[in-house]
């Protein structure tokens, strides 16, 4: 077999950030965060949502009406403008308000963001700030992908099994 050997390991790398907190606030000094409030008033004015968490967080914690499901291993392909792999309501200059549970996720999600040239930022306290301040939340059901009070409803009459509409034709 011909071609290039494979290359070296390159061993452990040199860390940028002495811990996990380090890197947190450096990630939040490129951030202009929002309070819920904030968030609100920024979504009025045409900012979109964008909830990275889990499933099984949305299934405990609800979902925030209009937010876009992307879970966070997806994040970066769904959102850029470029991306072959982009949701569609990723335009160049959309704004994105990135949240998680408590907004710590949801920093680095919103910093490496802005590192592609997306215009992003997260919400402070997550959605658990969200509640605390009163803000609405629905059941958590909506897929990955969809948007949040958006999704189609579901005919529950094809979940009935075979339709049988003369009886004694049968």
């Amino acid at each position: 077999m011909t071609g290039d050997p494979a290359p070296e390991p390159a061993g452990r790398p040199e860390p940028r950030y002495a811990s996990a907190d380090e890197l947190l606030a450096t990630a939040r000094a490129g951030l202009d965060r929002l309070e819920p409030a904030q968030a609100v008033a920024e979504l009025a004015a045409g900012a979109r949502l964008v909830d990275i968490r889990p499933a099984w967080q949305r299934a405990v914690e609800g979902e925030i009406a209009g937010a876009l499901i992307v879970e966070r291993n997806h994040l970066e392909w769904r959102l850029h403008p470029g991306s072959a792999s982009r949701a569609p309501a990723a335009m160049p200059g959309q704004r994105w308000i990135v949240v998680c549970s408590e907004g710590y996720t949801s920093s680095l999600a919103a910093a490496a963001l802005r590192s592609i040239g997306v215009d992003a930022t997260d919400l402070i306290g997550g959605l658990r700030l969200w509640l605390a301040t009163g803000l609405p939340v629905l059941p958590g059901l909506t897929g990955v992908g969809q948007v949040v009070g958006e999704q189609p409803s579901v005919d529950f009459g094809d979940l009935a099994g075979p339709h049988v509409v003369d009886e004694a034709a049968h």
